[in-house]
C-alpha cells in the first residue's frame, strides 16, 4: 500500500533509488498524489509502446507527505496497526 511505503521512506536516506515493480508503483502513486517529489523512468519507449517503468528515484517527502504520515500515526484508532504494517514493510524490503 502506498501509504505504508510512504512511513517506510520517512526511515531512509533520500534520493532513494527503488528498482522493484510494485516499490515503483508505490512511488508513483505517492507522486501523482503530491506526497513525494520523484524522478521516474519513462513508461513508454521512442516508438511510443508502453512499459512498465524500470526505476523511480524519491528526492524529498513533501510537506503534504510530513502532514499525512503525522495523521497516520497519530490517529489513536489507527496508530497500532499502522505501525505494524509499518514495520513489517521494513522487514520485508530490508531482506530483499
Amino acid at each position: 500500500m502506498p501509504l505504508f511505503y510512504l512511513l517506510y521512506l520517512q526511515n531512509v536516506a533520500l534520493p532513494k533509488v527503488v528498482t522493484r515493480p510494485e516499490d515503483v508503483q508505490c512511488v508513483s502513486v505517492l507522486k501523482a498524489t503530491g506526497l513525494v517529489e520523484a524522478d521516474i523512468a519513462p513508461a513508454s519507449d521512442s516508438g511510443g509502446k508502453y512499459h512498465i517503468a524500470r526505476t523511480a528515484t524519491v528526492t524529498r517527502i513533501t510537506e503534504d507527505g510530513i502532514a499525512e504520515i503525522n495523521r497516520m500515526l497519530h490517529e489513536p484508532r489507527r496508530t497500532a496497526r499502522t505501525l505494524q504494517i509499518a514495520r513489517n514493510k521494513m522487514r520485508r524490503s530490508l531482506l530483499a
